[in-house]
């Protein structure tokens, strides 16, 4: 058997946060930078690009809601890295784009080419070589996100400022071709079967594949309560998260100054890696990983409820953005943990990629809803209450969906055994 120091796994698992750091530095934390340089390129209306960014989105479910069957047609390291071309030829479109149509294609290009260097990718590159310990291989991997954010998030606005749009994004799509060519064909291509070793490196995780081998399959998804309710928590929670995060910073300047709200940005981001990582290592085995879930929102509601005292506190500020923060990544790598306690292998496949469209697909549309609320409350001067008062009234439904399916897989009827053949 392998020793452990030679499990390859680790190696897929320093991939796929390489994967991931490209993912969502590029194709999620990359469009709110485009936005602003495209209004500034072409002098069209902030709400015209706007539309590009939630459809670069949501065009991103219909892939996302198929990649196991994309998976199974092409290949993973064939779809990784043909996501990485397209986010790539996406990119170049908003960068190049000299009539709205045009940007608008490039927005589906690019919604479609990054979700296979999203979510749904991580846990599916991730999921053959980790079981036992794959809540901390996730955390690990999923932090790559995060990274993504804080390298990439200033190298965007760096490399626009110095060269422009188009070679900024003739820079960044070579790399990260080149850099997913190299890890599709080198390590997405490797598999445990190839080299005759089993999950986490040892045996000890024979025993919890079999018995999600075990479980009983589910015929018809959404009449299912358990993916009914994951799907409905995940929705919520990142609808919440991602519509505040996208206004907190301009919530947070007139109290701050730009610089320190830049700041507190970055501590917001510093506690998501926090968050994901304490729950990775230290979640026991046998918990109950609805319940972690609801634990880490009621975390992120008492940060909304924090920061509601910020214009008189000073202190609610960093404690609120903590608070918020620590759960940021775990709205994210939770779900597909979920999933794998509550389903079958088979099953597993095919709800990650569902649950990551659908709140995808909701998301996508939560910066412009939080937006809509902040006009019609801007006279009022209570913009900020009414953003973190909805951003708690959100986060409190994702913790019902998550507790109302406690116990559901536990009661799914199993699947009758199929008649003999006959004679």
């Amino acid at each position: 058997m392998p020793s452990a120091q030679s499990f390859f796994g680790w190696k897929v698992l320093a991939a796929t946060f390489t994967l991931a750091v490209f993912g969502w530095g590029v194709g999620f934390y990359g469009p709110p930078v485009f936005l602003h340089a495209v209004v500034q390129r072409t002098g069209w209306s902030v709400a015209l690009v706007s539309g590009a960014v939630t459809l670069h989105f949501l065009a991103g479910t219909v892939v996302v809601a198929n990649l196991p069957r994309l998976y199974r047609r092409a290949g993973v390291p064939q779809t990784t890295f043909g996501g990485a071309v397209l986010l790539a030829l996406g990119v170049a479109g908003w960068a190049l784009a000299q009539a709205p149509w045009q940007l608008y294609v490039a927005a589906a290009i690019s919604g479609m080419g990054w979700v296979a260097l999203g979510a749904a990718a991580v846990n599916a590159l991730i999921a053959p070589w980790f079981v036992r310990r794959r809540p901390a291989a996730l955390g690990m991997a999923y932090n790559g996100a995060s990274v993504g954010g804080i390298v990439f998030s200033p190298l965007w606005v760096f490399l626009i400022a110095q060269a422009g749009f188009a070679q900024a994004a003739l820079g960044v799509g070579v790399v990260m071709v080149v850099v997913i060519a190299v890890l599709s064909r080198k390590v997405f291509a490797v598999t445990p079967q190839q080299l005759g070793q089993p999950a986490d490196g040892d045996g000890a995780a024979v025993a919890v594949a079999a018995a999600a081998a075990t479980q009983s399959r589910v015929g018809n998804l959404w009449r299912d309560r358990a993916f009914l309710t994951l799907s409905g928590g995940m929705a919520l929670g990142l609808f919440a998260q991602i519509g505040l995060i996208a206004h907190l910073l301009s919530l947070l300047a007139p109290l701050l100054g730009a610089q320190l709200a830049g700041v507190a940005m970055g501590v917001a981001t510093a506690a998501a890696i926090a968050g994901r990582t304490l729950v990775g290592w230290l979640m026991p085995p046998g918990a109950d990983r609805r319940k972690v879930a609801c634990l880490a929102y009621a975390i992120q509601i008492g940060g909304s409820l924090t920061l509601m005292m910020a214009p008189d506190h000073g202190w609610a500020v960093w404690a609120g953005v903590v608070l918020f923060g620590s759960g940021i990544g775990n709205a994210t790598s939770l779900p597909p943990l979920i999933a794998q306690t509550e389903f079958a292998r088979e099953d597993t496949a095919r709800v990650v990629p569902l649950i990551v469209a659908l709140s995808q697909g909701a998301y996508a549309f939560a910066p412009a809803v939080f937006g809509l609320l902040r006009a019609a409350l801007e006279a009022t001067g209570q913009s900020m209450v009414a953003f973190l008062a909805l951003a708690a009234l959100l986060q409190a439904a994702a913790i019902a969906c998550f507790a109302a399916g406690l116990g559901a897989s536990a009661f799914r009827p199993a699947r009758p055994a199929a008649p003999p053949a006959r004679p």
